[in-house]
């Protein structure tokens, strides 16, 4: 039994050696943002970790004087001496590039590079690298930005939908602080909802799935919001050809809560009004226009060391309309009528999102993230008519109203675990619990008439309701220095009118290195419980979302990709080569 024991604990890097945790947040000095993806490197043993998606980081090693190299892109890095004889709680501040400190010289190599990794088909893009992207019209946008990565491909000319190796955009999951965005087009697909002023850092997974991602069969655009300034008050603006932005953030507890609160409007509407009503007459009044605007919200607040927690909100709205009012004269016979007529014409559509997320430490190794989100996509075409006027001393009216509308509106619960055992081990678990509410479209006719019986079409209440759990885990395990391999299952469970569906999605990623060079390869399954109806011919968001049923069936795919990597480390380059095969059902 002694021997059976050992053999099971080995692998998660039990030894008769004593060993200790280091743990802690890595941050931008400047402000007190967490860094996505940081490197933490021990050069003696030359192991290494990378913080996570919360700016956490985990690494567990034998006793012995220990040189930790902490480095992120943009930023310089750090070189941070110590003994490990217990337990470690080192917080890690980086300053940025240009922020007027000595540089470190770093000794030994960044552990999670392109070579180390066994991650592929995967593209970060740090807030330093997305304010540098190409501006269209005064505006940077993260979804055009993302269209001139490989393997992506843009749509239309001017939308802001993106092709993913083969895929459609509806098979793209885009979740803004965990949330998913189910139209992310403003001014019919040429910006998109993103601003880059709030957004800290993007995720593009193309391929290799981990096991935590899933609903969609072609990417991942995981995107983080701003935090806040923990330590000042910053406010900062851009006026540009056609929309105006403004963001201010700062303490409201220094070192201990933050806000920030980022806002952009369009002023087209506003540029042609007196335009358009220079062209009006005394009989004939005229307006139309469009504008959108976004604004996103946040705030942080550290309660302690081992528990902080976030709310972040994002409500974006495109609003088209046309009025006009005319007056027509003509006599009846015995009379002379003065009739108005009014008519009003709208388009819109926008997305509402919030969530309260909690992260909280069990232990220097257990990392906890726990989330409740609401997210609420509508839109809405409308056409209304109305005349008045007086004949005979009586009073006339006549209305008409026409009105199209759908949206989708989910609830969502989730919570991820981040567990760091051992150097060798990096391992994900946890489940999700949603609840869609499906609006798929409908008309709604109403007519009335002084004198007349009013016709009223409305039609039954179409919204559909559905639920769907995942539960999902994954072990990032280095069986030695060259042999990196990351399996993971994902399970899902969609239920919709009596009908379940289930599904299991294994995930297996590796890497293998031979000398410079990182040999990976990749293998996943996906599977989509929403159908996109798309009517792409009008260029108009009338798009409708639908859930799989019994008749259309959930969609799925798998896919399967191998490449080669290689980094030129006296360059600061990476290199990498990549084929896919890929079938969609």
């Amino acid at each position: 039994m002694k021997y059976f024991f050992l053999l099971i604990c080995l692998p998660f890097g039990l030894s008769a050696q004593q060993k200790f945790t280091v743990s802690g947040y890595i941050t931008d000095k400047s402000n007190g943002e967490k860094l996505i993806g940081a490197n933490v490197y021990i050069t003696s043993m030359q192991k290494g970790t990378v913080s996570n998606s919360f700016g956490f980081y985990s690494i567990t090693l034998p006793q012995d004087s220990l040189k930790m190299v902490v480095s992120y892109i943009g930023y310089k890095a750090q070189v941070i001496k110590t003994v490990l004889n217990q337990d470690l709680n080192i917080d890690v501040a980086l300053v940025p590039d240009g922020g007027g400190l000595d540089e470190v010289t770093v000794e030994g190599e960044r552990i999670e590079n392109i070579t180390e990794s066994t991650q592929m088909s995967t593209m970060s893009i740090p807030i330093a690298q997305l304010r540098a992207i190409p501006a269209l019209m005064g505006e940077k946008d993260l979804i055009k930005a993302l269209q001139l990565l490989p393997g992506v491909k843009a749509g239309t000319e001017g939308a802001s939908g993106i092709y993913v190796r083969g895929g459609s955009p509806d098979q793209n999951l885009l979740l803004l602080d965990g949330a998913p965005i189910y139209n992310a087009s403003h001014l019919f697909g040429f910006f998109s909802v993103f601003n880059g002023d709030a957004v800290s850092h993007v995720d593009l997974v193309k391929g290799g799935f981990p096991a935590r991602y899933g609903g969609r069969l072609s990417s991942v655009v995981d995107i983080s919001m701003k935090e806040g300034n923990l330590y000042k008050y910053e406010a900062e603006g851009a006026i540009g050809l056609i929309a105006s932005r403004l963001t201010v953030q700062g303490p409201i507890v220094k070192n201990k809560a933050s806000f920030i609160i980022s806002g952009r409007r369009t002023y087209l509407d506003i540029l042609a009004r007196p335009i358009i009503r220079a062209q009006n007459t005394p009989d004939q009044n005229f307006k139309v226009g469009y504008y959108f605007y976004d604004l996103n919200a946040k705030l942080n607040w550290i309660v302690s060391k081992k528990d902080r927690i976030y709310l972040s909100t994002f409500k974006g709205l495109d609003d088209f309309y046309a009025d006009e009012t005319y007056k027509n004269n003509y006599n009846n016979g015995q009379q002379n009528v003065v009739r108005t007529e009014t008519y009003n014409a709208s388009l819109n559509w926008g997305n509402f999102l919030s969530t309260l997320r909690w992260n909280h430490l069990f232990s220097n190794k257990l990392f906890a993230n726990t989330l409740v989100m609401y997210s609420n996509y509508k839109f809405g075409l409308g056409s209304k008519q109305e005349a008045k006027y007086t004949e005979n001393g009586t009073n006339f009216v006549e209305r008409f109203s026409a009105e199209y509308f759908s949206g989708i509106k989910d609830y969502i619960g989730r919570m991820d675990f981040d567990y760091r055992p051992s150097v060798n081990h990096s391992i994900r678990f946890g489940t999700s619990a949603l609840f869609h509410t499906f609006n798929p479209g409908a008309v709604q006719i109403v007519q009335t008439a002084t004198g007349q019986t009013p016709s009223n079409t409305t039609p039954k209440n179409q919204k559909i309701n559905t639920q769907e759990y995942t539960l999902y885990a994954e072990d990032d395990y280095r069986v030695s220095d060259a042999l990196k391999v990351n399996a993971g299952l994902h399970a899902s469970l969609s239920t919709v009118k009596g009908t379940s569906f289930f599904s299991l999605q294994p995930r297996l990623a590796a890497r293998y290195k031979v000398g410079d060079v990182a040999l990976k390869a990749s293998f996943a399954t996906m599977s989509q419980n929403l159908h996109l109806l798309s009517n792409s011919g009008i260029g108009l968001p009338t798009d409708l979302w639908l859930p799989a049923t019994a008749k259309v069936k959930p969609e799925e795919s798998w896919q399967v990709a191998t490449g080669l990597a290689y980094e030129l480390k006296d360059k600061g380059l990476e290199f990498s080569l990549e084929g896919y095969y890929k079938e969609m059902k």
